[in-house]
């Protein structure tokens, strides 16, 4: 099967652009072919193109159109939350946000981390290269 994730009532997506930018949200009914009702516990229920959604593999059962505390409480049992922060997809996101949120100093820093990083790991290879040379 070529697909695995599926536009369906109860699927988590991520919005990729517009104003609900990185935003989780739960497809709670699907209007036509291009579109498609989403809700999440801190925004309004609204509309949302698919163009503007990227299908996650987390699901959640619910039916079509709960009200906004089914909605949350389902969220909350499936921990929605806590699945997406596992995730790489997730993770990925979260060091973006960090390292956009760093000062000038604080990627200096980081820079210097990296370099110091790099001569231990180049060290330990030598060291390991010398030993595999002479046995």
């Amino acid at each position: 099967m070529p697909f695995k994730r599926y536009v369906e009532i109860g699927r988590v997506a991520l919005v990729n652009y517009g104003k609900d930018y990185g935003r989780l949200v739960v497809i709670v009914d699907v209007i036509d072919q291009n579109r498609a009702l989403v809700d999440a516990p801190d925004m309004v229920r609204t509309q949302m193109n698919f163009k503007r959604l990227s299908l996650t593999d987390i699901k959640i059962d619910i039916k079509r159109v709960p009200k906004k505390k089914t909605l949350i409480k389902a969220m909350q049992e499936a921990d929605v939350q806590v699945k997406w922060e596992k995730s790489s997809w997730g993770r990925k996101l979260i060091v973006q946000k960090k390292r956009a949120s760093l000062n000038d100093f604080d990627r200096f820093k980081l820079m210097l981390a990296k370099i110091k990083r790099g001569g231990i790991i180049r060290q330990e290879l030598a060291k390991l290269k010398k030993e595999a040379a002479s046995s």
